[in-house]
């Protein structure tokens, strides 16, 4: 019975198997990738992906503040000026998960189950933890991908959704990007 004891303890300790696992930038804030081999339901679209700590629908209050539009297509080909020249934003907000399967409750009920006919533990057999990304995708006015290594303001777009990314995780109150300094 001690042996079982053990062996039990031990399994208890060390049973959480990941069979699912949330990407992560190694060190760096951002990537630049495929959607579609971020996430199967998105576009074969070059996008600049970033982690999302804020709460659902902030980056959506963000872009339709700074860019006062109004709650009208928010995110949709949504209009930006960088270097006095035009282009059109779109975004997506996905979920990531991480999961576990938790193979120590899982012999511990069958263990229980064999002995007193009891399983305590069955609905956490498995635990599930979200993360939130932002996909955004560029394109120019002649609706060329503005995040391909072959377009010719790569540099300057990329830069601008640094900036913006940075914005966005540091400002707190939106209503903020709406003033202006008066000289």
């Amino acid at each position: 019975m001690k042996r079982a004891s053990i062996i039990l303890i031990s399994l208890l300790l060390s049973s959480c198997i990941p069979y699912k696992i949330a990407p992560r930038f190694k060190n760096e804030d951002y990537k630049v990738m495929k959607a579609k081999k971020f996430q199967r339901k998105l576009a074969k679209e070059t996008s600049f992906i970033f982690k999302d700590p804020k709460d659902a629908d902030e980056f959506y209050n963000y872009i339709n503040t700074k860019y006062s539009l109004n709650h009208n297509d928010v995110g949709l080909n949504s209009p930006i000026q960088i270097n006095d020249k035009t282009y059109f934003f779109t975004y997506h907000e996905v979920e990531r998960t991480d999961q576990t399967a938790n193979v120590g409750l899982v012999v511990t009920d069958l263990v229980l189950d064999e002995k007193l006919g009891v399983t305590a533990f069955e609905k956490n057999y498995s635990s599930r933890k979200g993360h939130w990304y932002i996909v955004i995708t560029v394109y120019d006015e002649n609706l060329k991908n503005c995040l391909l290594d072959k377009h010719p303001n790569k540099t300057e777009v990329l830069q601008y959704l640094k900036d913006m990314q940075q914005e966005y995780l540091k400002t707190h109150n939106y209503e903020e990007l709406l003033f202006t300094k008066k000289s």
